[in-house]
């Protein structure tokens, strides 16, 4: 018979969140619990996220699940920017955060994510790593309820905890904006934390809300339609049609200006679980994280974060597949079909290629899209570990999870997004300098280096201003690109989508 190892009890003087107190597994006894050992910038962790919700709800009266965040980059390590996670994703159970990794080494555990499952009798009795476990885990949840509800050592009661939304609730009139897109129509705002899209003018004015405010996958007229955590977009100009990857609904949209309609163009609203290349029509396609978007002539291509591929679609035919990378998560050069990516989450171009912010590898990576069809890594380490916030040269530079990335006259503008800065890189040398931000989180407006930002995660330049999408400050920057003055835009009349009755637009 295979001994039974009691859990380790969780340290009582860390910090804690979501919870006005620590939570010690002696006093959860009588309950199943589940430890979710993640750390933030992970698309995987993050996809299991809406299956613990599901589970939470389903047995509030038995199920206790606890985050473990054990973070991976040292901007992680900070309890704010845990705070902002939790309340960026929407997390419900409390969340420890593990220094120094302490409670990750005493599980044993070794991987992002993964799941300790605790008996009520406070007994390891299982652990799952990696996505796409919830029917696995529903039936062992109700297969331990069962067995000690016949033991009669269950104890059905629900736990009442004091969440950061209730704190902290996201009443600002942004919230954590993924993406910015700069066109001569205005401003394309992703509201990822609102779930919408804003079109404004370049001075603030409000030209269209789209979208309820609501998580949802629905098509329809402007004040009709729904998005879940959209992000990056791509503007076609001449028809006036914006495309926008809709994250967390695994699903591209496209919305007609001129009609005032949203569509959905490719994604079935589930996440796919291949990450082999393959493709297909659009609407039939299950997608997996699209992050961001360029179009190119007829073709969209897509950092694709959660296979760790580049996608393209043919906006003629509507077929959708893979454009480059394997699938594995790691930092390939070579050929499109040898090359591998990790997490990419931002795109840009010059044309003839794609630059790409490749977040997991913390660098900055070019794939061809006319011949020789290469992919090559301008600067950056390429190590999934080997990160930091070093200036310099190709491989010696250091960013810090690099979420966006903006061609502009022979540059790349870098959202060195756990730096807290935004760098400028050359393509053909690999030279990186920081150009804006202290590389401290806050919120300061002036001129170059004695600048602040935090967690900035989108760009896009138009004429002589780039305009940041200062992700954890809940704003839009401006920078003007001779004086590099650094100004907050305010919105006229904006406001979240609870709090006010929005403007007939």
């Amino acid at each position: 018979m295979i001994p039974r190892v009691r859990s380790p009890e969780l340290p009582q003087n860390y910090c804690w969140l979501n919870t006005d107190k620590p939570l010690s597994l002696k006093e959860l006894r009588g309950r199943v619990v589940i430890l979710d050992f993640w750390t933030y910038c992970c698309i995987n962790c993050l996809h299991i996220l809406p299956n613990l919700k599901y589970l939470e709800q389903k047995y509030k009266d038995s199920l206790t699940v606890i985050g473990i965040h054990s973070a991976k980059f040292d901007n992680e390590k900070e309890t704010e920017n845990v705070r902002q996670a939790i309340l960026r994703y929407d997390i419900e159970h409390p969340v420890l955060v593990d220094s120094n990794f302490r409670v990750w080494e005493e599980y044993a555990v070794r991987a992002w994510p993964t799941l300790i499952i605790i008996d009520p009798e406070g007994y390891v009795i299982g652990q799952i790593s990696g996505e796409g476990n919830r029917n696995a885990l529903d039936e062992l949840i109700q297969k331990l309820i069962q067995q000690h509800q016949e033991k009669g050592t269950i104890n059905f009661q629900e736990l009442s905890l004091s969440l950061e939304k209730q704190r902290q609730p996201l009443i600002t009139p942004l919230a954590f904006p993924g993406k910015v897109l700069a066109t001569p129509t205005g401003l394309f705002i992703a509201d990822s934390g609102h779930n919408r899209l804003i079109i404004s003018s370049f001075d603030g004015e409000i030209l269209h809300l789209i979208g309820t405010g609501k998580s949802g996958l629905t098509d329809g007229a402007f004040n009709e339609a729904q998005f879940f955590a959209p992000q990056g977009m791509a503007f076609d100009a001449e028809n006036q049609i914006l495309y926008v990857a809709d994250t967390e609904n695994h699903a591209l949209r496209r919305v007609d200006l001129k009609r005032q309609l949203v569509e959905t163009l490719a994604g079935t609203g589930e996440q796919s679980r291949n990450i082999r290349p393959h493709g297909g029509a659009g609407l039939e396609t299950v997608l997996n994280s699209p992050w961001d978007l360029v179009k190119v002539g007829n073709t969209l291509f897509i950092a694709m974060a959660g296979p760790h591929q580049i996608w393209q679609m043919d906006l003629e035919n509507s077929i959708i597949k893979t454009y480059a990378g394997t699938g594995a998560e790691a930092c390939v050069d070579g050929s499109l079909t040898e090359s591998a990516f990790a997490q990419p989450s931002g795109i840009s171009t010059d044309g003839n290629e794609l630059y790409i912010a490749d977040s997991e590898v913390s660098s900055i990576r070019v794939v061809g899209i006319v011949e020789p069809y290469q992919v090559r890594t301008v600067c950056g380490d390429g190590g999934l570990f080997g990160f930091g916030d070093v200036d310099g040269q190709g491989e010696d530079v250091r960013l810090q999870h690099c979420l966006g990335v903006e061609y502009v006259q022979d540059f790349l503008w870098v959202a060195d997004t756990y730096n807290h800065k935004i760098k400028l890189v050359s393509p053909s040398t690999g030279n990186c300098q920081t150009v804006l931000g202290d590389g401290s989180a806050g919120l300061q407006n002036g001129q170059g280096k004695k600048t602040q930002f935090f967690e900035p995660s989108g760009l896009s330049a138009m004429n002589s201003y780039l305009y940041i999408s200062d992700t954890n400050n809940h704003a839009i920057r401006r920078v003007d690109l001779n004086t590099l003055e650094v100004t907050t835009l305010e919105f006229i009349g904006l406001c979240a989508p609870d709090v006010c009755i929005p403007p007939n637009l």
